[in-house]
């Protein structure tokens, strides 16, 4: 599994492992029932505290993205996930502040739509099983 992390970031690694991982669940990489590395191997691969791919995995499980098993460890849920109201809550308010910050950066609103339409196509076409 590859992860592109940036260790100069001001966002913590456990949350761009995250955001990694379920970018390539969404892209079809990773795909439902599969394994993800151990924590102790992912942590060897990238460098990092075997605690912060703990915590990464761990977040991943409270939002439904995986499930952990003793035996097989770190396995990607059946997907679609539940579109619950809390998620769309949750999605709605990370959106208004993406908007909020792209219309303050000077981005266009077409231009906004464009990109959105854009990352949506990469993951609309993957088929889940």
């Amino acid at each position: 599994m590859i992860l592109n992390l940036d260790f100069t970031s001001d966002v913590p690694i456990y949350s761009q492992i995250k955001e990694q991982i379920i970018k390539s669940i969404a892209r079809g990489d990773l795909k439902v029932n599969e394994s993800l590395p151990s924590v102790r191997n992912m942590a060897e691969e990238i460098g990092v505290n075997l605690h912060t791919v703990n915590k990464s995995y761990n977040l991943l499980k409270d939002e439904g993205y995986i499930s952990i098993d003793r035996r097989k460890g770190a396995v990607v849920n059946s997907l679609p996930l539940n579109k619950k109201d809390e998620n769309t809550e949750k999605i709605k308010s990370m959106l208004e502040l993406l908007t909020a910050e792209s219309y303050l950066l000077g981005i266009s609103k077409e231009e906004f739509i464009n990109y959105s339409n854009e990352f949506f196509d990469n993951y609309e076409v993957k088929d889940y099983e």
